[in-house]
């Protein structure tokens, strides 16, 4: 058996993922990897890449060369590749992107009702484990604009974890929250990293990563920089850009 067979298959598998808006190159060969249960934290400057390449994961970009596979399912232009990639991967974005007119609790059950085909009843029992989980319970039956919006981010986590996923892919997750509020969503975040679940994060959140990452990637100008674990990245980054960045995120 060789070593790769020996650790944990990954998860998510990106070689040399290219993507081109018009002229602009946005994604200049992106490979990397994704183990089961690992967490990936992308850092970089606006513009780097980070966002595009992690809403390539599940086809909300269309990367134009390259291979992404995602457990053991290659994204194809296949539908039925695209919608079981999209069974195992529960997404969470800068903006919550809540149904206003629906209840915590329907926004919660919609897709498993629909999609899983669950019962009502099945997928509000679960929707109530999930908001104590985040810790809002007592927000069921309120709407979206009642709430906070680090309350409103935590119903988007729940959201995604009501269909069961098996990865998370969070970008920029905490960036439209008011300073105060962030914290309560990165709490929901570590408790999630710490239960084992597979996690690609997006994010300028640098004590976050240093406390939960496995592994650290910079992005700049659509491309890895340098990549490794948190206390290599801060405590001995390899390349100038890398230092630069860091040194200017880490003195605010």
């Amino acid at each position: 058996m060789t070593e790769q067979e020996n650790t944990h298959s990954p998860m998510i598998i990106c070689r040399d993922v290219h993507k081109w808006y018009g002229h602009y190159h946005a994604l200049r060969g992106i490979t990397m990897q994704v183990r089961k249960g690992e967490v990936v934290v992308i850092f970089g400057p606006s513009g780097s890449g980070k966002s595009t390449f992690i809403r390539t994961i599940n086809r909300l970009e269309e990367h134009q060369r390259g291979e992404i596979i995602v457990d053991g399912i290659p994204l194809t232009h296949d539908v039925r590749d695209i919608e079981r990639i999209r069974m195992e991967t529960g997404m969470v974005f800068q903006q919550f992107n809540l149904f206003p007119h629906l209840t915590v609790l329907e926004n919660i059950t919609l897709a498993p009702i629909w999609v899983r085909k669950w019962s009502r009843a099945q997928s509000e029992e679960v929707a109530m484990q999930l908001l104590k989980r985040v810790g809002i319970p007592d927000q069921a039956r309120k709407y979206p604009g009642q709430l906070s919006g680090g309350q409103q981010q935590r119903v988007a986590i729940a959201r995604a974890l009501a269909m069961q996923p098996k990865i998370m892919l969070f970008d920029e997750p905490t960036s439209a929250l008011d300073p105060e509020m962030i914290k309560e969503v990165l709490d929901v975040m570590i408790e999630l990293a710490e239960s084992g679940m597979t996690m690609l994060v997006v994010t300028h959140e640098m004590g976050f990563a240093r406390a939960v990452a496995d592994t650290m990637y910079f992005f700049d100008q659509g491309q890895i920089v340098e990549s490794g674990p948190p206390n290599q990245i801060f405590g001995n980054p390899k390349e100038d850009r890398t230092k630069l960045f860091l040194s200017q995120i880490l003195s605010h």
